[in-house]
């Protein structure tokens, strides 16, 4: 075999194993050094338009049943958050959360949102709030959205929240409310 026959045959035999493989994409794997993986997974889907994003958060801040509607909908919205402006990020937990309403906190929880330190305040759970300001001290003068506080949301809990309430005004948190804007 000459040179010529020799590198076409080495070149097409190449091929014949990249595409029986699918299409490469190059990644850096171990040590930094560039390794071949399959590439074929599919696209991303498209980001959730922020209209929708938007109205699933003032959804949450009242309206129930529109929050199970949205979610049974486009599951990935209890993800969501909406920027309201100047870095004021808020999820439709969130809203739950500052206005009070635990159904559809609860709601949102069960569905696999994200939980924060206020939501929990507003569902009156304070055996979990406690332990994680005990370890993080600082955290109890945290905003949350719109710059609601610890205590604001210990306050929307009604009766459960009134050991909470309690503990963090021991604790010097005296604001309910901090403009962040």
């Amino acid at each position: 075999m000459d040179r010529k026959k020799f590198f076409l045959a080495g070149a097409s035999g190449l091929s014949g194993l990249l595409l029986a493989h699918g299409p490469l994409t190059r990644i850096r794997g171990a040590a930094g050094r560039l390794v071949s993986e399959p590439s074929n997974q599919q696209q991303d889907p498209e980001p959730y338009k922020i209209e929708l994003v938007k109205e699933f958060v003032i959804a949450g801040h009242g309206d129930l049943s529109k929050c199970q509607s949205m979610v049974k909908d486009y599951p990935n919205l209890v993800f969501s958050k909406f920027d309201w402006g100047n870095g004021d990020f808020e999820a439709a937990i969130e809203g739950a959360g500052h206005v009070g309403d635990k159904g559809i906190a609860q709601f949102l929880v069960d569905a696999g949102s994200r939980v924060t330190l206020f939501v929990l305040a507003t569902l009156g759970r304070g055996d979990l709030v406690k332990p994680v300001l005990e370890a993080y001290p600082s955290l109890i003068f945290a905003h949350g959205p719109h710059g609601f506080t610890l205590l604001h949301h210990a306050k929307v809990a009604g009766k459960e929240g009134e050991d909470l309430y309690a503990y963090l005004q021991q604790k010097g948190l005296t604001e309910d409310w901090v403009k962040i804007k």
